[in-house]
């Protein structure tokens, strides 16, 4: 098995509404594998798909090496899932459910769980009534991790939930990654995801428009903070494509730039009107809003090379 998660091609539309349009994901064993995008971007659509909830219109899904649609309670019972929305009942103790959630698994369930509990700090005596919504969340999670599953898939977990809680939330999926399992993780909680994803998938609209280990996203793409000697400034034309350009017309001027020639930042930083370029590694939160904007808006085409304009995975095309 290649992969854990093998999405090819998938679309699924709701009447007009394109939910998810082509998409082809493939998440690999043992990591954290974050899907980032904002409300209605299509990500828990994929995930009801990923689980075999929903049928998609066309393309193929193979989960474990299963297809979700064909093997659909084979799928859901190898994975832990937390949903966005996860209900509770609240009468019970976290004790008893536990107990009442262990029937429906083999043996070492409620043990799992307990000490789980015990990990998260979560008082077993306690009623969920009676939790805060962090602790609800906990206890959510704990339910999830309690069989051990291959992979453990979360749709916006800490949605809501204080920055402590929500931090030790996702820094416990490092550990379950580093016993050989795998997490998908849908979030729009960008900073938090950063700290803790091995790879990232960034969706809008129903596309994907980056796909890969989030150290290879970061050494593609930089930030560039021109200032130049006037106002009413223009940037001459480079080797590199634009994603996003703040500030035009003023002397300072900021790029989010991909993949650029060798020797573009020396022809700007000798061109006559420049004073000065500083180069900035993007956080992912910069690289996600300059992949947002550069799908949506596309740039002219004298501010970058029409050679180097053409990419293939989520870049602005000329």
């Amino acid at each position: 098995m290649a992969h854990i998660i093998e999405l090819n091609s998938v679309c699924k539309k709701f009447g007009r509404t394109v939910a998810m349009d082509q998409i082809s994901i493939a998440v690999p064993k043992g990591v954290v594998f974050a899907l980032l995008g904002e409300n209605g971007a299509g990500k828990t659509t994929a995930i009801r798909n990923i689980l075999g909830l929903q049928q998609p219109d066309s393309g193929s899904i193979q989960v474990l090496g299963l297809d979700p649609q064909r093997n659909g309670v084979e799928v859901r019972r190898r994975i832990g899932y937390v949903p966005d929305t996860p209900s509770l009942y609240d009468w019970m103790k976290v004790s008893e459910i536990g107990w009442f959630t262990a029937g429906f698994y083999p043996d070492g369930f409620n043990t799992e769980f307990q000490k789980l509990c015990q990990q998260f700090e979560i008082p077993l005596d306690r009623k969920i009534k009676q939790l805060s919504r962090g602790g609800r969340a906990k206890v959510v999670l704990a339910l999830a991790m309690a069989h051990m599953p291959e992979l453990l898939i979360l749709d916006e977990p800490t949605s809501g939930l204080d920055t402590m809680v929500r931090r030790k939330f996702l820094e416990s999926m490092v550990d379950v990654a580093a016993e050989g399992r795998t997490v998908l993780l849908s979030s729009h909680q960008i900073p938090e995801v950063e700290r803790v994803a091995d790879y990232v998938a960034i969706v809008n609209e129903g596309k994907v428009l980056a796909s890969q280990r989030l150290d290879e996203l970061k050494q593609q793409l930089e930030r560039w903070v021109i200032t130049f000697d006037t106002s009413e400034a223009r940037i001459p034309e480079f080797n590199a494509l634009i994603m996003t350009h703040e500030g035009k017309g003023s002397r300072r001027q900021q790029l989010v730039v991909r993949d650029p020639d060798p020797n573009a930042l020396w022809q700007l930083r000798d061109h006559p009107s420049i004073l000065e370029v500083e180069v900035h590694v993007p956080s992912l939160e910069e690289i996600f809003i300059a992949y947002i904007k550069a799908g949506s808006q596309p740039l002219p085409k004298h501010e970058s090379n029409p050679s180097t304009t053409s990419v293939n995975d989520g870049g602005t095309r000329e």
